[in-house]
């Protein structure tokens, strides 16, 4: 198999990236969830300022993966995060060093920002998370629980007090 090639994403490679967002969301059985579209992907990463940093993963020319990921911040340490949304390597790719190569850019650049951490979510049956704790990721042991809030559920909290 040939090296693999990772570098930053470029408009050009939006068509091949939406294709393997699309292709994780039906790998994670979250296909009614993609609601979004490839331009709004184009706009969060390409719009000043950007929202969104993406990687791309090549080999002989040809887009095997790609990582998606955006900044978030620490009060306490008052220093900036780094999120992992995506992660993504064709299962064609697999066992390539795609993953790692993504992985080890995505870090990268982390660190060259003054990143102290990178998190992101692993659903559990996934098989990756053998491959993350292999390269030196563990799930979080902090204690603190993930809650969210949906676009329903934002409206309902405000109507609760008519802030509406």
């Amino acid at each position: 198999m040939s090296a693999v090639n990772v570098r930053a994403m470029r408009r050009e490679d939006l068509p091949r990236v939406w294709e393997m967002v699309r292709a994780l969301a039906e790998f994670e059985h979250l296909s009614a969830m993609l609601t979004g579209d490839a331009a709004r992907l184009e706009r969060a990463l390409f719009d000043a300022p950007p929202f969104l940093f993406g990687l791309v993963a090549e080999q002989g020319g040809v887009q095997v993966g790609y990582a998606l990921y955006h900044h978030t911040f620490s009060s306490f340490r008052t220093n900036p995060r780094m999120w992992l949304e995506d992660l993504f390597v064709d299962p064609a790719a697999r066992g390539s060093g795609a993953g790692e190569a993504l992985l080890a850019a995505f870090v990268r650049d982390a660190l060259a920002r003054g990143c102290h951490r990178v998190d992101w979510d692993v659903l559990e049956w996934n098989p990756a998370c053998a491959f993350y704790e292999r390269l030196g990721a563990a799930p979080s042991a902090d204690g603190f629980l993930k809650f969210g809030m949906d676009a329903a559920a934002m409206q309902a909290l405000l109507a609760r007090g008519g802030m509406i």
